[in-house]
């Protein structure tokens, strides 16, 4: 397999992990806050998820239009 295209690969699935996992973690806090528990370190950890996954999944982007340009 072309080396372009796994790391394409990798980056996608991994983009969409974490920003899932960021959504996941940020929807708990949520519900933690409207039930009164402790919840600013967890929603700061669903952000920092969320906008690192977003960060991932952009640079897969930038890695398929490298792909399909060679």
């Amino acid at each position: 397999m072309n080396n372009k295209k796994v790391r394409w690969f990798l980056f996608s699935v991994t983009g969409l992990l974490f920003t899932g996992l960021g959504l996941s973690l940020a929807i708990d806090a949520g519900v933690n806050k409207f039930n009164s528990q402790p919840w600013v370190v967890q929603g700061t950890i669903a952000l920092i998820t969320f906008n690192s996954g977003l960060s991932i999944f952009g640079r897969a982007i930038a890695e398929f239009v490298w792909l399909k340009k060679s």
